[in-house]
């Protein structure tokens, strides 16, 4: 065993990161990318050095199935582990739980996906796309350019679609729209029989989703099959191409996406981590769309602010963190409140890719 491994938190050779991944369950489709992602931003930095110095060691715990057990994990990783900072690539509901335990082992905690906005917990950091800066530029051009007016909502029932419905309703507001409907669907429910038939009674434009993972994937390949796709538009929050496959090439007419990072936009940094990525792990890796490439977006954020800060002690380090530029695949991105704003685009799939239509 290298002792170099050991020691009080801070004293070692090595910054051990915890990544807590939804390995399992309706998002556990992402895990396989998103663990990828992680993996080769940790070769990256310790190809540089590493952070201040120290080698990244990175492990990864499973923050699917039951949310007790979860936090069982995470405990495990902060007391017996002994984790220098957690890395979260999982559902909202996960981070919400991990917050107490955050705050009271005053470990940094940098959470990566798409969520509802709003987060303030001390010592937490969250670089996600929000409702404010990925729903309401796309709301607003689907109004203009697609004349749509009326809306269906349908969520996955925890935290993310509760909060982030809340803040679309208000933009469907604004452009002169109307809810039509609105349904939360349990986690892991994949017969969509009965929301469908509701869709097609109240006969909207245009169904928002917000469904997690292959919930997504199972709804969206019903809809088409219900023959839906080829009179109403689909907008979706949390999707990307490892959801296009899922759904198939003939099921996504009329699905549309806003993310922060899609492979299709030909920027620079994009195509540089698209070719490192296939050169670590192959031209038949997990395909790395918004939700896994987040991943990698974190550990460009903790070295941004490492570096600013000078040290990896957690008060200083997250001071380093607010109002700062960092930049990464997805191109500059600026950290302020604990929030994150970067490029971000709209598209609209075309088979198993996605066409991007323009930044918003």
């Amino acid at each position: 065993m290298d002792r170099d491994g050991f020691g009080p938190r801070g004293a070692r050779s090595r910054l051990r990161i915890a990544g807590f991944v939804c390995c399992t369950g309706s998002p556990g489709m992402w895990g396989p990318a998103a663990t990828s992602s992680a993996q080769l931003a940790v070769a990256d930095i310790n190809r540089r050095g590493g952070i201040l110095g120290r080698e990244i060691e990175f492990s990864v715990y499973d923050a699917g199935g039951p949310i007790e057990d979860v936090l069982d994990r995470a405990e495990q990783a902060i007391a017996s582990d002994d984790v220098d900072l957690i890395m979260g690539m999982h559902t909202s509901a996960v981070r919400v739980a991990l917050r107490g335990l955050i705050t009271r082992s005053k470990i940094p905690y940098i959470y990566t996906p798409v969520y509802e906005g709003g987060e303030r917990t001390p010592g937490v950091i969250a670089i996600g796309e929000t409702p404010r800066w990925q729903n309401r530029p796309s709301i607003h051009w689907l109004a203009e350019a697609k004349r749509v007016s009326r809306w269906y909502l349908i969520g996955s029932d925890y935290v993310w679609p509760w909060q982030s419905h809340r803040a679309v309703k208000r933009y469907i507001k604004e452009t002169g729209g109307l809810v039509v409907g609105e349904e939360f669907v349990p986690v892991g429910e994949d017969n969509h029989e009965a929301q469908l038939e509701r869709i097609r009674a109240a006969k909207p434009d245009v169904v928002l989703i917000s469904l997690i993972g292959t919930d997504s994937v199972t709804f969206n390949r019903a809809f088409a099959d219900a023959g839906l796709a080829a009179t109403t538009l689909r907008f979706a929050g949390c999707f990307d191409e490892t959801a296009l496959l899922g759904i198939g090439a003939d099921k996504t007419e009329n699905l549309y996406c806003a993310s922060g990072y899609f492979p299709s936009v030909g920027s620079r940094e994009g195509d540089d981590f698209r070719d490192r990525y296939r050169a670590m792990f192959g031209a038949f890796a997990p395909p790395v769309g918004s939700c896994s490439e987040s991943a990698y977006e974190g550990f460009c954020l903790l070295e941004a602010a490492a570096k600013r800060a000078g040290t990896l002690d957690m008060r200083p380090l997250l001071a380093a963190a607010d109002n700062l530029v960092y930049r990464g695949p997805r191109g500059p991105v600026t950290v302020r409140n604990g929030h994150a704003r970067m490029p971000m685009y709209l598209a609209e799939a075309d088979g198993l890719d996605f066409r991007v239509i323009k930044p918003i």
